[in-house]
């Protein structure tokens, strides 16, 4: 009898356990599916490392927001890197290493005897698929990459085939790479993730996606923060590999739509928010200001950071930028020196360590984003209706910002240049000349996002799918086939 009650628990109670990325990114989107699955009424285990909860907990509310939900909770583990290991994208390899060999044995363990039913991990950690099928238990992949960067990564098989990788010669950066479905006429070199591939068997981020790609046939399914109206062709691509894929997307526009008190969404920052950049966006003219961020991982030279502080100055337009302490390369950082900097534009320009970015983007103030096209970034800037100019660094960035440009047509591409005149066109171009050109696509794109996210949309609908299929997948367990949900 004891026995039948703990299958009927089971089957009634299906425990999601997440696994993100440990940088700010992934963790935001993670810990955003995460309550949506807890207002969906689901058990919940967020698993994150012990360095990142640290900061959460120092900078967020999120320990007193998530306790709303007595079927969450929180579980750590070590990234395996002492305290002083700066954990920057430099060090990423360290990182991923470090943290595989903690989490290895530790998800064996979990998965055995905690009842979780189906584990959601970042799509960059491909042992998380193996392990889960080693034990019976259903795994859902997330990619918090952009989907256009992700077709890229499906393709390189074929790519590799064909010998468009690795590049021979890296001279003409404009070439085109024409095997790729859907890309023939867009995608060229510099868009390409890693822009200076030589060498596929030795280049850590090559082999890594690889590895990614390899395991997606062999979960039960993709999460994806997107929506049809933006990638649809790419999903139908995407979906030719894994048929039950879930565009949920924008997370951030979902949870917001979802939440009864239709609260903007708690920050999930890794970093301490200087609200004072509210209050001084609050003084300046409606759509006057160019919000600028790099994100939380990309570093710039300085004189790579000189050249856009003197492109912005000269262009006359106010300016918002934040400059992370960690953000020049190489090189100590000097709160004189961006004191110095501020001083030198403080008629019309703030500069502050970290923003609350979603906030930023939704003030009437700000008239475009110049960032790294970060997904998460690209996704809330569509949101809140604000053009970009991309200056991308690596990885989905690159093919993030090529279809910014000139697939969605909402803003301007500057990859791989950075001089201060070009910086100071540019800016005068989004904020200025082409202003309601680029104003009126991004519009339309924000207006089918809400509309996806809406009852009866399709990311709405895609998610109460997700969640059925966790259900289903929490009642069938080791017993179901990955290539059978529907």
């Amino acid at each position: 009898m004891e026995h039948h009650n703990t299958i009927e628990a089971k089957i009634m109670c299906p425990h999601v356990l997440l696994f993100p990325l440990p940088i700010q990114s992934p963790i935001n989107s993670m810990l955003q599916l995460a309550e949506l699955f807890c207002l969906a009424g689901l058990q919940v285990t967020f698993l994150n490392t012990n360095h990142n909860q640290q900061l959460l907990y120092r900078h967020t509310n999120v320990e007193s927001r998530f306790r709303q939900y007595p079927k969450f909770q929180f579980r750590t583990i070590s990234d395996g890197l002492p305290d002083d290991h700066p954990r920057s994208f430099p060090m990423f390899e360290d990182l991923i290493n470090s943290l595989q060999a903690v989490a290895e044995p530790f998800l064996k363990d979990i998965l055995t005897e905690s009842g979780v039913t189906c584990v959601i991990p970042d799509g960059l950690f491909y042992y998380a698929v193996d392990i889960c099928n080693e034990v019976g238990v259903s795994v859902i992949s997330f990619d918090t990459i952009s989907p256009c960067c992700l077709w890229v990564y499906l393709c390189f098989p074929k790519l590799i085939q064909t010998g468009d990788i690795p590049f021979k010669g890296n001279d003409d950066l404009d070439m085109l790479i024409e095997n790729v479905p859907g890309m023939e006429d867009l995608l060229r070199r510099r868009d390409f993730p890693f822009y200076r591939l030589t060498n596929c068997a030795t280049d850590l981020y090559c082999q890594l996606a690889l590895k990614e790609i390899q395991s997606i046939p062999r979960s039960h399914g993709l999460i994806l923060n997107t929506f049809e109206d933006l990638d649809g062709p790419l999903l139908s691509h995407i979906r030719s590999h894994c048929p039950q894929t879930y565009a949920v997307g924008p997370l951030h526009l979902q949870l917001k739509t979802r939440l009864a008190d239709k609260r903007m969404s708690s920050s999930n920052s890794l970093w301490e928010e200087d609200h004072s950049s509210i209050q001084w966006l609050d003084a300046q003219p409606i759509e006057s200001v160019i919000y600028v961020s790099f994100g939380s991982l990309a570093t710039l030279t300085k004189e790579e950071m000189l050249e856009f502080w003197h492109g912005l100055v000269n262009s006359g337009i106010r300016f918002l930028w934040v400059m992370r302490s960690d953000l020049l390369r190489e090189e100590e950082f000097s709160h004189q020196f961006v004191k110095e900097l501020a001083a030198g534009c403080k008629e019309r320009a703030y500069i502050v360590s970290w923003a609350p970015q979603e906030k930023v983007l939704s003030h009437p103030a700000i008239g475009g984003f110049l960032t790294h096209s970060g997904w998460n970034s690209t996704m809330e800037s569509i949101v809140e209706r604000k053009p970009m100019i991309c200056w991308a660094v690596y990885v989905d960035q690159r093919v993030t910002s090529r279809f910014v440009g000139e697939v969605w047509k909402i803003g301007l591409d500057m990859k791989d240049i950075c001089d201060r005149d070009n910086i100071e066109k540019v800016v005068k171009d989004l904020m200025v000349t082409n202003k309601e050109k680029l104003k009126k696509s991004v519009d339309k794109l924000s207006m089918l996002a809400e509309i996806s996210v809406g009852e009866g949309g399709s990311s709405y609908n895609a998610f109460e799918y997700l969640v059925d299929d966790i259900k289903k997948l929490g009642r069938r367990d080791k017993d179901i086939n990955p290539n059978s949900i529907g």
